[in-house]
């Protein structure tokens, strides 16, 4: 944003809805070349510069991404827009809280005590003396599965028990 004196070469483009007003001049240095800046409602300090507001529209006129300036009508339909549209966010809103009081909320889940643990072993053993500890039920599980890996080896049903894996030797590609 410039702050200058208005010259007689300034022209007047239009305003926004913040009562910005928008100029172009010719430039100085290169006479071909237009100009353009913008004008805040009120005279500007160096610390309330970031305190002028520029639509988008007329942002995209002063970066030349836009040739013709935008009008009260197009400015305003865009405010009503953007009205129109917090307003279904907000009732969006509203419906998706409200999904959320019809929906049950999850049981929490008992965490699971690692078998491993021998503090918690003991302390189960003591709660239920005629039960054995987890430990025991995992070690008999694996010794019944190591025997009936132990009885289909023997009794030759397994077809893959003799076969032992090879050198890998690719063939030759095909062109």
């Amino acid at each position: 944003m410039e702050i200058r004196k208005r010259r007689p070469t300034d022209i007047p483009t239009g305003q926004d809805l913040y009562g910005n007003t928008f100029w172009e001049f010719r430039d100085q240095i290169n006479h071909g070349r237009w100009r353009r800046m913008v004008k805040g409602s009120r005279r500007a300090t160096l610390s309330s510069l970031s305190d002028v507001q520029i639509s988008p529209q007329w942002h995209q006129w002063l970066r030349y991404t836009r040739y013709d300036a935008p009008t009260l009508q197009e400015q305003a339909a865009d405010v009503q827009r953007q009205a129109q549209l917090k307003i279904g966010a907000r009732l969006a809103d509203e419906r998706w809280a409200a999904k959320a009081k019809y929906i049950e909320k999850p049981k929490p889940a008992a965490t699971v005590a690692l078998a491993g643990d021998p503090l918690l072993a003991r302390i189960e053993a003591q709660k239920h003396p005629k039960q054995p500890p987890q430990g025991d039920k995992m070690k008999n599980h694996i010794d019944r599965n190591e025997s009936q890996l132990e009885k289909a080896k023997e009794t030759a049903t397994n077809p893959g028990s003799t076969w032992t894996p090879e050198a890998w030797s690719p063939g030759a590609s095909k062109r």
